[in-house]
């Protein structure tokens, strides 16, 4: 907690939203991205600006891209970093370099590494001692908001890892990766996909800082964003480059947004937009391809807060086709249920029930019993409501006193008795 509290403005931002309601900040700094992200896309729309094909692909490479993706997907404070960046420099363009420094320090806050940004807002002349000066100056400025920040989560929470376990000797990390990738085409062949769009990103990553490496130009902000991620993408070590695509995509974002940017506007080819944006095949596969908890039933809102069903003991695990997931069991299982918040008041449920044959089942939370009936082949919803439950936790037991059937003439059939095919929660 110490080291990752230091990237605290989105959980801020989460509180403020929500007023401050422990029953809503967990759902809101969820959805926080999504809006992030639609910003991104109207300041980036602006910046590039988009007026042709060639600008279009720039800019679908940035907002589809791993980097931007992932941290929806995840929720995570990378894309916020980004989008803060993009716009302080977007106001820097317009003569608001005061107010540009303020968001990137806002910017630091959400992620340590946005600060590296402030390059982008150096001044020149570049062989003159003066704009130097103010260049520091303007790079302890936009740290301060972070660094008394670190002291106060220090004093309330302890000491915490720096995090330079993030970073190597240059280029080595950037090696590993390539070799790791291509090694995984081999070690892992059932997830060609997952190599192959992890193999394009690093390419992308690749292709986006041999355009800022072609040419030294000191005197344009974006090649500045742009070269300041460049080394730090020579220093990342590797438990920033590991993983699919790994989380050096969401990192070095600051750089794909300078790359769409400084491209668009030179009039780059085709051939270095396309391949600069080419982490789009990995970040449209976080959306397309979600993990699912192996062990939920269901999930959903009521009128008054969350639930969430998990499959304890007894079940063989849950199937699926489409939206519907359901469970089967031999003859005895055990459901937990969870709220948010957690209540404990009663709370009334619906259940899906189907049985491999008719039969008698009794449903029981604890010695309490919440419903007894018959269930058949066809499956019906059931209804009952329980009593007080403890602080949004409730455990209940089914139980079909039948013998359970084998479900085909396989030797390895299951032996089924009854299945859950849904239910909510009020």
């Amino acid at each position: 907690m110490p080291y990752r509290a230091r990237r605290i403005l989105g959980s801020a931002l989460a509180w403020a939203i929500s007023g401050g309601n422990p029953a809503t900040i967990a759902t809101t700094y969820a959805a926080l991205n999504l809006g992030v992200w639609l910003a991104l896309a109207a300041i980036l729309w602006r910046l590039l600006p988009v007026t042709d094909g060639r600008s279009y692909l720039a800019w679908i490479g940035v907002i589809f891209s791993a980097g931007a993706l992932h941290s929806v997907r995840l929720a995570l404070t990378d894309l916020l970093a980004a989008t803060l960046i993009a716009g302080a420099l977007l106001l820097a363009e317009r003569g608001r370099s005061k107010i540009a420094l303020g968001i990137v320090a806002m910017a630091g806050l959400a992620r340590e590494t946005a600060l590296a940004a402030v390059a982008g807002l150096w001044r020149g002349p570049w062989t003159a001692t003066q704009p130097w000066l103010g260049n520091l100056f303007r790079g302890t400025l936009v740290g301060l908001p972070l660094l008394s920040w670190m002291i106060y989560v220090r004093w309330k929470a302890g000491p915490a890892p720096q995090g330079f376990g993030n970073f190597t000797w240059p280029v080595l990390g950037w090696i590993e990766k390539g070799s790791d990738t291509l090694a995984d085409f081999v070690r892992a062949p059932d997830y060609h996909w997952l190599n192959t769009t992890t193999l394009l990103a690093l390419i992308a990553l690749t292709a986006q800082a041999a355009y800022f490496m072609r040419r030294w130009r000191h005197d344009n902000a974006w090649w500045r964003l742009g070269a300041s991620s460049v080394a730090m993408m020579a220093l990342l070590g590797t438990s920033v480059w590991e993983g699919h695509p790994g989380a050096a995509t969401r990192v070095l974002l600051p750089m794909g947004i300078a790359f769409a940017i400084l491209a668009t506007r030179d009039r780059a080819g085709w051939t270095w937009i396309a391949a600069g944006s080419l982490t789009i095949f990995s970040g449209v596969l976080a959306l397309w391809k979600v993990p699912a908890d192996t062990a939920e039933l269901a999930a959903g809102r009521s009128d008054r807060g969350a639930y969430v069903a998990h499959l304890s003991t007894g079940w063989y695990g849950p199937e699926r086709h489409g939206n519907n997931v359901w469970a089967w069991s031999a003859g005895r299982a055990m459901l937990t249920i969870k709220t948010a918040p957690r209540t404990t008041e009663p709370i009334r449920i619906r259940l899906k029930l189907r049985a491999i044959s008719p039969r008698e089942m009794a449903i029981r939370t604890g010695e309490t019993l919440l419903w007894r009936g018959a269930a058949g082949e066809k499956p019906t919803w059931i209804e009952f409501d329980t009593p007080v439950i403890s602080a949004g936790h409730l455990t209940l037991e089914l139980h079909a006193a039948a013998a359970p059937v084998p479900e085909n003439t396989a030797a390895d059939a299951r032996l089924l008795g009854f299945a859950v095919y849904g239910m909510s929660v009020r």
